[in-house]
C-alpha cells in the first residue's frame, strides 16, 4: 500500500463522487509553458471546452461509480508497468473533413501514448465505443469557424515542445461541474 502511494497523488480533496455512475478521463497534462500557450490559443480560437491543454489516453467514459475503486487500482498497476518517456510535440495536423478538429501533432512518443491508452481501456467496466481509431495529439481548435481553425493550424505549425512524461491523470466529471483531476499515477516507480 504504501508503494501504491509512492506512485501516485489523489487531488480529489477527499470528495466522492455520488450517483450511480461518474464520467471519468485520463490524459497527459502538457507542462508548463507549453500548457497555458496551447490552451490560450484554443481559447483564442473561440474554443468553447477550451480545457487545459492536454494528451487524452481515455475519452470521456461513464462507469458505475461503484468500480471506480477498481478502476483506480487497474491505474496503478498500469502506471507501474510503464515507465516514464519522452514526448515530441511538433507541428499541426486537423482531422478536417471528418471532424472540426486542429490539433499539435504528437512526433515522438506515440508508441509509448498507445500502449498506455491500451492499458488503460483493459480496466475492468471500462467499456467505450470508439469513434474513430486511437491517435494521441493535442486538440487546439474544435467546432470553431472554417477560418478559426485555418488561423490555428498555420500559427502553430512551427510550434515544438519536448518534455518527460512521467505520470498521466485520472479525471471525473459529475455533470454538475467541469473536469476535475481526481489523481495522479506515476510512471514506473
Amino acid at each position: 500500500m504504501a508503494e501504491e502511494a509512492a506512485r501516485s497523488v489523489d487531488r480529489s480533496g477527499g470528495v466522492t463522487p455520488s450517483g450511480d455512475t461518474i464520467q471519468i478521463g485520463i490524459a497527459v497534462d502538457i507542462p508548463e509553458p507549453w500548457g497555458t500557450q496551447l490552451t490560450q490559443r484554443r481559447i483564442e480560437a473561440g474554443d468553447a471546452l477550451a480545457v487545459p491543454a492536454h494528451v487524452t489516453l481515455l475519452g470521456p467514459t461513464e462507469i458505475p461509480t461503484a468500480i471506480l475503486p477498481a478502476v483506480e487500482r487497474h491505474l496503478g498497476a498500469v502506471a507501474a508497468a510503464h515507465l516514464p518517456f519522452a514526448l515530441h510535440l511538433r507541428g499541426t495536423g486537423t482531422f478536417r473533413p471528418v471532424t472540426q478538429v486542429v490539433f499539435v501533432a504528437v512526433a515522438a512518443g506515440i508508441s509509448e501514448c498507445e500502449l498506455l491508452a491500451a492499458a488503460i481501456a483493459a480496466a475492468p467496466g471500462v467499456h467505450r465505443e470508439l469513434r474513430f481509431p486511437y491517435h494521441p495529439h493535442v486538440t487546439v481548435a474544435q467546432d470553431v469557424s472554417p477560418e478559426a481553425l485555418d488561423k490555428v493550424y498555420e500559427d502553430l505549425a512551427d510550434f515544438s515542445a519536448m518534455f518527460q512524461v512521467e505520470a498521466f491523470t485520472l479525471f471525473s466529471h459529475s455533470g454538475q461541474a467541469r473536469w476535475q483531476p481526481r489523481r495522479d499515477f506515476r510512471l514506473g516507480n
